[in-house]
Parts: C-alpha cells; structure tokens; sequence
C-alpha cells in the first residue's frame, strides 16, 4: 500500500494540469504544514523565527514548470528579491533554485544567462545559492551547468542524490571543484535502469558520499531525516576528527521540527529548508511520497 501511494503522489507530483488547478485552492490542502508561505513577506517572519531558535535556513521559491523566457525571467527577479531580502533583513539564510524555473527545458544558455544575474547579485549580498537537483532526465543538464558556473562563482553549490548509481562517480569527478554538496537520498521516481529500487542500498550509498565528501575536505550538507544516517553522520565526523564547521545537517521546514533544535542544542549547524509560493503542488505531493504518513495531515486540511 505505501509503495502505491508513494507511486501515486510522484504522479500527481509530475501532473501540470494539475498543478495548475491546484494553485486556484491556496493552502485549503494542507500545504502550509510544509510550506512557510505564500509570498516572501510572510515568509520572512518564518525565517525570523526559526533564526532566534538558532536555526539556520535555504529559501525555495516553488515552482518547476516554466513554459516561456518571460516566465522564467520572472522567477529570476523573485530569486533576486529573496537574495536582496537575506541581506536587508540580516536573516541566517541561502537561496535554493531549480533550474527548470530558470528556464532549462526552454533553453540551456536561458539558464546560463539566468543563473549568472543571480550569482552577481548573490555575491553583492554575499549569499550562497544552490542548484536542487530534479529528475534524471535534467540530471546531465544541472550536473554540466554547475561545473560551469562553479568555475565561475565561489557561491554556488548543488545537490547529489544517492539513490541513483551514478552518484558516486559523479561525486569523484565533482572533486576538483571542491564543491559545496547536498547529499540526499533522492525523491523522484526513476526507473531501476538509473536508481536503486531498495532503500538499503540507497542508506548504503548515501553513508558513502558522506564518507567520501567529509574525507576529501569539501563542505558537506547531510540532507535527510533518518536517525540512522544522521547518528552515522556524528559517530563519523567524531572518529576523524572532522571540524562542526565543515558540514552541516538539512531538514525540510514541517517535518519533525522538534528534531531541528535538538541537534541545534546538541552543537551541530542546523539548516531548514524552507520552500514558499502558491506554486506549491508538485513539492507538497514529493512530501507524501517520501512519507506517506503524511497523507494525515492532507486529510485534516481538506475537513478544516
């Protein structure tokens, strides 16, 4: 059952004629469990807050299906605005982009073009910003745009998926870069050909990249909400002697919030990632199918 619903909210995930009816209903939904607001003023009293509990934050403006240059152009002043935003405000907080909402299944120099105003810009106010990684099929795309502009710009970063098996190799030969890495273990439906269908092995790959990356010296987000990855994290940064100021741990804004200060308290830096926008469907539904137990929550919001 929870591998269908899973399937099932990917879908819905993927649906744009969904997404778009979706944006006409708000937050009747639900969404604002997982989702700090639906623009950047009321999002940034969000932020304040979670910045007086010491917690640290990236700011994602929702929203993948970009269909035109002005569009896309569009979600680039909203990025600036963020950007101008973490500054004037003093917040504890990066940016988070996805590339498709600069415009990458439009064109790839778009997103050049796109990405490098808001790299000018993020290094005025001195904010870092990172590339989130999406699907596989943009994979090569993100990965190739990345080295790019990393061979440009000192604040830039993006993620690695390790449910994929690629992610490895991928990991080597980002190594020259020294990149600053998110490693997650991945929430889109990909087909076995490219990922692993069996979280074992994908618990396993992920320690591996956290290895790998902590070991070569290069700054390192640990993106996930297992225990076991998470206790791997500390049992191995403890045994090698690895500085608090080389990694850093990411939770998504919603969920278990109460784990967020403990490791705040426990020395460690914690950062939440903080979505905000009506473009909210597609992040909402890859929420419920990496934990179907939060279908509850939908449930409440649709009665309310």
């Amino acid at each position: 059952m929870e591998k269908w619903l899973r399937n099932f909210f990917l879908f819905l995930s993927n649906n744009r004629m969904i997404t778009r009816l979706a944006k006409k209903y708000g937050f009747r939904l639900g969404a604002s469990r997982f989702v700090a607001g639906k623009n950047l003023e009321e999002t940034i009293t969000v932020i304040k807050e979670l910045n007086k509990k010491g917690l640290s934050v990236t700011l994602d403006f929702l929203g993948e299906f970009v269909e035109s240059e002005a569009e896309a152009r569009e979600r680039v002043n909203q990025s600036i605005k963020t950007i101008e935003a973490i500054r004037h405000e003093k917040l504890d907080a990066q940016l988070s982009v996805k590339l498709t909402s600069m415009g990458l299944d439009i064109s790839e120099d778009l997103v050049l073009e796109n990405m490098r105003r808001i790299l000018r810009i993020a290094k005025w106010n001195d904010v870092f910003v990172t590339i989130d990684m999406e699907d596989y099929s943009r994979y090569e795309k993100t990965i190739n745009i990345f080295k790019q502009l990393r061979s440009e710009s000192d604040h830039i970063g993006t993620v690695l998926q390790a449910y994929l098996y690629r992610a490895k190799q991928d990991l080597q030969a980002l190594h020259d870069y020294a990149p600053h890495l998110r490693l997650v273990k991945g929430a889109y439906k990909e087909s076995v050909d490219v990922a692993y269908p069996n979280k074992k092995d994908v618990d396993e790959q992920l320690k591996k990249l956290i290895k790998i990356h902590l070991l070569n010296g290069h700054y390192t987000a640990v993106a996930s909400h297992d225990n076991k990855i998470i206790e791997y994290t500390k049992k191995f940064v403890k045994e090698h002697d690895i500085p608090v100021e080389q990694f850093e741990f990411q939770m998504l804004y919603g969920i278990r919030p109460e784990y967020h200060e403990k490791l705040k308290d426990e020395g460690y830096k914690m950062r939440v990632y903080v979505p905000y926008g009506t473009d909210w469907f597609g992040y909402f539904m890859r929420r419920l199918a990496e934990r179907p137990a939060n279908l509850q929550f939908l449930i409440k919001g649709m009665f309310k």
